[in-house]
């Protein structure tokens, strides 16, 4: 098959939707199937030629001007996109919409139902009823574009696809009319490089103040919705329980929360103990993960978590909340733990982690990269994928 995908960015900073397509190009090009992207992107951005699937950039320079004085146009609004699907479509066999709530949705919307390719839609966790509690505005500025985009693109689809059950079903009347046919793909990543000494030396040089102390990890976005204020909040009732311990928080800052965040951890007495390496890529990130005792996603809403499953595949417990949808599928194979989302259930489920024996610590970590082979390897989520694009009609 030919594949187009049509998404607002293939930026690594975006995380998991685009590290899943590049690792699911590469399991389907030795099937013989072929992806290309088009985005939002400006073709001079620098991230677009590093990324591994052909990329074709139709961004408009001027939107990306005024994005700081006119914060409306983070939409992305391009004049490229429709006629380029219109004149293009026909070379595709399949069309993968990912993400919503950008121009992408609605340039989908304008062409695809009106054509024979068959198109799908990947919502990579955006119809996640946290936001509409956390945002009722935003949630009620969706309302209005679900009418006009989002609503019959999803409709439309030959399925929307769900990284998990969980996701699936949190999401099932988000918005109103909810009328679409979903299926679960589930999620998964590539396997994880052998860990070395150079992995180790990267990783260190982010965090010279860290030295050798044994530490808990959070690798993602610091978004509110990652629930990282949490985090910093349970982190400082373990003074007496884990005096040594530290804890990384590392990921980007597009939303300028981290001042907040560092702010937070001095009025807590604990901004000795955090460490704010940014974004960590490549060797640094695979040193990250291989050190640390266990990895810490407190989500408010996460429909997967791409960073979950690296962690498992490096042979690390994962300590989650119940928000995270696979958080009940990692608990029952024993390679981690889940509490509530909240200031009380996160410090509840660091202390029931640090308090375990030594022994069963490396049960968790055994049974983590268990569980990563079993569930959350790329070939055999890419196939399943591959297999529902091909013929949607045997799922349900």
């Amino acid at each position: 098959m030919n594949i187009l995908h049509i998404m607002a960015s293939v930026s690594d900073e975006g995380g998991g939707p685009i590290e899943a397509l590049v690792q699911a190009d590469a399991v389907g090009r030795r099937k013989g199937h072929r992806r290309t992207i088009v985005s939002l992107d400006l073709p001079a951005d620098p991230w677009v030629p590093r990324c591994p699937v052909e990329t074709i950039a139709l961004g408009s320079p001027f939107v990306r001007r005024g994005r700081r004085t006119m914060p409306w146009l983070r939409y992305g609004f391009t004049p490229h996109l429709v006629p380029w699907l219109k004149r293009n479509l026909g070379a595709y066999d399949r069309v993968v919409v990912n993400g919503l709530w950008n121009y992408t949705a609605l340039a989908a919307r304008r062409v695809l139902p009106y054509r024979s390719t068959p198109y799908f839609v990947f919502p990579h966790g955006m119809l996640d009823p946290w936001f509409r509690s956390a945002y009722p505005v935003k949630h009620s500025c969706k309302q209005a574009a679900w009418w006009i985009a989002e609503g019959p693109l999803l409709q439309g689809a030959r399925a929307v696809l769900f990284t998990s059950e969980g996701e699936r079903t949190a999401a099932a009347g988000a918005f109103w009319p909810y009328r679409l046919r979903g299926l679960v793909t589930g999620y998964g990543t590539g396997d994880v490089p052998v860990a070395t000494a150079g992995q180790a030396a990267a990783f260190q040089a982010c965090v010279p103040a860290l030295g050798d102390k044994p530490y808990l990890l959070f690798l993602g976005r610091l978004h509110p919705k990652k629930g990282c204020d949490l985090l910093l909040a349970a982190f400082a009732t373990l003074r007496r329980l884990a005096p040594d311990h530290h804890l990384v928080i590392a990921g980007p800052d597009r939303d300028g929360w981290q001042a907040a965040l560092q702010a937070m951890s001095r009025d807590l007495g604990i901004a000795d103990r955090i460490h704010w390496p940014g974004m960590l890529r490549d060797g640094a990130k695979w040193g990250a993960l291989f050190g640390c005792e266990a990895f810490v996603l407190p989500s408010h809403g996460e429909n997967f978590g791409i960073a979950v499953a690296e962690a498992l595949a490096c042979g690390k417990p994962v300590l989650l909340s119940h928000k995270v949808n696979i958080a009940s599928e990692i608990v029952t194979a024993g390679a981690g733990l889940a509490a509530s989302d909240t200031a009380e259930g996160v410090a509840q489920l660091l202390a029931a982690y640090l308090a375990l024996p030594v022994e069963q610590r490396r049960l968790m970590a055994d049974r983590a990269r268990r569980c990563f082979v079993d569930r959350y390897a790329a070939d055999r989520v890419a196939e399943r994928t591959l297999a529902i694009l091909e013929n949607p009609d045997q799922f349900t």
